[in-house]
């Protein structure tokens, strides 16, 4: 199944927005219904492929039949830009600019080299395709034509190693697919982020994925033992033992670049036994910051339970994940913030961590509000994006963006990107509600997660634009990383290239330019293009 071409997920769970809901919307934000009549898939023109026949043909031939190489429509469509909610209001207005000129399906590591050298004898870019889930403008290279390099086809468990607790994954599996495949042997990977459902193991490599569960199986980078990688310039394979001195760690160089040096065609990952219980709690808190104090309680001194997340006042009192609960209290008790706390594994150490983490919690001032929280939550993990493809179905505006920060730095971060959103968009004439939770929590710091919503205004890409620049402004002026883990792309890249630093974005282009010198690989993602 593919997902909606002008939205999220499975046809079969997008749901309109209760009249209550819509109403609460025109009431607090001034959202006035979209009057544009939604477009079809057959109402969309594209530009003719900008692949002639020779190149079309010289990749059918390496990839098992022009079967494998597709230029109709909706192929086309279905692999335009990604998921973010500028990506969604352009194709719902019909624009089609960043089509790719074909998508192409290889099947195995062998096959996808023979493309790049296709496409490099043609002149053809290459943006390589899993699960079509970027939000920051990873789809969409910045140089003439381009395929979209679709890895659907490698899709297999190629090895696992039940001894050393390991599993080589192929790229093209989306995420469920993968666990089911370990749970037959008794294992999973322990990674659901929000894309969960669609997104795959090649780009939770390729954007450093972190998942909710991150608190306690980690992120995927940290589960990433070995990659193997094809380039225009032949392969990279790395990744031998579990931990090496063996000079630099070339993981990193392949794990975040986003396609830009190569195409992940295996992955080499840690696995965990299957937990035989999961329990999941809500707390109460008085205060944001009451509540950031208790999650680093937790994350510097233990016992850390295995999904730790906390939501602002104005998040806990919304509701937004719970298109049931908007506008209802969550906490049962007023005003204050929720926090959920997830423990996963055998039942004993399960009961031995939730009981002492308790015992933490309350000393620090928090309030359990039992189970059923935890249980909605969990029930509603993968909803948000459904439930804004409905928002923009009235007329509203919601988009999310992430960061990271060391504990210290974690407030004024807090602050400063609320303000900058808060201030934009109400200079723009659509005041808009900014939401927050704590997503992600390590030792050292945390990852704060906004949700931004409001009326769409009369050109809603351009009536973001601004509001996003302010938002990367504040997290670079505040301390914080541009992205903590939803990838760089586009959207990120100028912030990208101040945080790290003109000697080491240099660094970083001559790699590119050794492993891709044509500069083929989704030109002007994470770098700018030549």
């Amino acid at each position: 199944m593919d997902m909606l071409w002008n939205g999220w997920g499975d046809p079969a769970k997008a749901a309109p927005l209760p009249e209550t809901v819509t109403g609460l919307l025109r009431d607090l934000l001034g959202v006035k219904p979209r009057t544009t009549p939604a477009l079809d898939l057959a109402d969309l023109v594209l530009p003719a492929t900008a692949a002639g026949p020779v190149a079309l043909k010289a990749l059918a031939e390496v990839v098992g039949g022009d079967e494998h190489v597709r230029t109709d429509t909706e192929s086309r469509v279905r692999h335009t830009r990604g998921k973010s909610t500028p990506d969604l209001l352009r194709i719902r207005a019909g624009d089609v600019s960043d089509v790719p000129a074909a998508v192409v399906l290889p099947a195995t590591h062998d096959e996808v080299l023979a493309v790049l050298r296709a496409c490099a004898a043609h002149g053809l870019a290459v943006a390589p395709f899993g699960g079509g889930t970027s939000v920051v403008g990873g789809l969409a290279p910045q140089r003439g034509a381009f395929i979209a390099l679709d890895l659907r086809r490698l899709s297999g468990l190629l090895d696992l190693d039940p001894v050393s607790r390991t599993a080589v994954l192929q790229p093209g599996l989306r995420a469920p697919e993968a666990e089911a495949l370990l749970a037959e042997h008794g294992f999973t990977l322990g990674h659901f982020p929000q894309s969960f459902e669609w997104a795959t193991i090649g780009g939770f490599a390729a954007a450093r994925s972190s998942g909710q569960a991150s608190a306690g199986y980690g992120r995927f980078d940290e589960m990433v033992l070995g990659l193997t990688l094809a380039t225009p310039e032949g392969t990279v394979e790395t990744g031998r033992a579990p931990r090496s001195a063996a000079g630099p760690d070339l993981r990193q160089l392949i794990l975040g670049s986003e396609g830009a040096f190569g195409v992940i065609t295996s992955v080499t990952v840690r696995i965990r036994p299957l937990p035989e219980v999961r329990v999941y709690e809500g707390w109460r808190f008085d205060s944001f910051e009451q509540g950031a104090a208790a999650l680093r309680r937790l994350a510097q001194d233990g016992p850390r339970p295995t999904v730790l997340r906390l939501s602002d006042e104005t998040e806990t009192l919304i509701g937004l994940a719970q298109p049931d609960a908007i506008g209802a209290d969550l906490t049962q008790g007023g005003a204050g913030c929720q926090a959920i706390a997830g423990y996963e594994g055998t039942a004993e150490d399960t009961a031995y961590r939730r009981e002492r983490a308790a015992a933490v919690l309350t000393a620090c001032g928090g309030t359990l509000i039992g189970t059923e929280p935890g249980d909605r939550w969990a029930h509603g993990r993968y909803s948000a994006p459904y439930l804004r493809d409905a928002l923009l179905d009235v007329g509203a505006f919601a988009e999310t963006l992430e960061t990271a920060a060391f504990w210290s730095r974690v407030p004024e971060l807090y602050t400063a990107v609320r303000t900058a959103l808060t201030d934009t968009l109400t200079q723009a004439g659509t005041p808009p509600l900014v939401m927050c939770h704590i997503s992600h929590v390590y030792e050292n710091g945390a990852s704060l997660y906004f949700t931004v919503v409001s009326a769409q205004g009369e050109d809603p890409v351009a009536h973001w634009t601004p509001a996003k620049h302010a938002a990367n402004e504040a997290v670079l002026a505040a301390g914080g990383t541009i992205s903590h883990h939803h990838g760089v792309g586009t959207d990120h890249r100028d912030w990208y290239v101040r945080e790290a630093g003109p000697l080491a974005v240099s660094a970083l282009r001559a790699v590119k330019d050794r492993l891709d010198p044509e500069g083929l690989l989704n030109p002007g993602v994470l770098l700018p293009a030549d």
